[in-house]
């Protein structure tokens, strides 16, 4: 097996400050994150974003590294646009209530981008936390019009759900949705950075101003019949894949005795490491994963196992 087909430990980009006024300081105190300032929000894990990509030990972008191995690393995606993003999030207070477009839309209106459709996996939260998850039953397009017109009117319109650690919400383009305060969560998204806000609680920065909207293009893409329901994880011991949708699917690992295997990599994959006491193996060689640390998994690489007590999720592309 070549080197450069073994698993890669990435070095993630961060996005904080006034990017992520909502974050906090646990992707910092829970996950040993080396984040710059406070509030950061967002540690993007693995990433091929221009400007916040991640990063090898030896501090090669994952873009460079994609370009030089193409197909042994991402298989069918060479020469594709990089289709996945990952990150782990920390919102200290609530998200902006947002949503994403499709590709179709994205790439009439967006300069050819991606569009978004993600997941989340709730990772830690106060009890009783909620999340925005869609518009409540029976509001139609005027209603939700007017009542963008007049900022928090919105509030009441929306759809609200009380999550627990271990709940995973599917997101497809068009959902409205935001996370909840004190939530920490794992999101596996399509690669784009495109997102219209609808309301954001009327926050204001030190100057007293308020962060952008986009209320005609939100209203554009917001399918108000989306109203979709967390899916639980019983955590049973092995892999148990929690979704397998249009563009990746989501395996939650729950390791114990002796070792677990993997799934077979598709195109490629990312495993990111939940708690403490896991290793990574391979025929011939093996690497201690740290709490909250993501790997690339290449095309080509190796069958891979996880030895030790703990839990990891994995994500693979889907599609082509």
């Amino acid at each position: 097996m070549s080197e450069k087909n073994l698993p890669v430990r990435m070095h993630p980009a961060f996005r904080g400050g006034r990017l992520t006024p909502w974050g906090g300081d646990r992707l910092r105190t829970v996950f040993g994150k080396d984040i710059e300032e406070v509030p950061t929000g967002e540690s993007l894990e693995v990433s091929c974003i221009p400007g916040l990509e991640s990063r090898d030990d030896e501090g090669r972008k994952l873009t460079d590294l994609i370009a030089e191995h193409g197909a042994e690393w991402v298989g069918r995606y060479a020469g594709r646009t990089f289709p996945l993003l990952l990150k782990l999030i920390d919102a200290r207070e609530p998200l902006s209530v947002q949503v994403h477009p499709d590709d179709s839309y994205a790439r009439e209106r967006e300069g050819g981008k991606l569009g978004k459709t993600e997941a989340w996996l709730i990772l830690d939260c106060p009890e009783g936390a909620e999340l925005v998850y869609g518009i409540l039953p029976g509001t139609d397009l005027k209603t939700l019009e007017e009542a963008c017109a007049d900022g928090s009117a919105v509030a009441p319109l929306l759809r609200r759900v009380k999550v627990a650690p271990g709940d995973v919400c599917n997101i497809p383009a068009g959902t409205v949705h935001a996370i909840g305060a004190g939530i920490m969560l794992y999101e596996i998204q399509q690669s784009s950075d495109i997102t219209y806000r609808f309301y954001d609680w009327d926050r204001v920065d030190a100057k007293g101003n308020r962060r952008e909207l986009h209320l005609k293009k939100a209203l554009d893409v917001t399918r108000l019949d989306f109203a979709p329901s967390p899916k639980h994880w019983e955590e049973t011991p092995g892999v148990t894949r929690m979704l397998e949708e249009p563009f990746f699917s989501l395996d939650l690992i729950k390791a114990g005795e002796g070792e677990t295997e993997l799934p077979g990599i598709c195109d490629f994959g990312f495993l990111t490491a939940l708690t403490e006491g896991l290793t990574l193996c391979w025929e011939g060689g093996e690497t201690e994963m740290k709490k909250g640390e993501s790997f690339f998994l290449p095309c080509a690489g190796p069958k891979l196992r996880v030895r030790g007590s703990g839990k990891a999720a994995l994500s693979m592309p889907r599609g082509l």
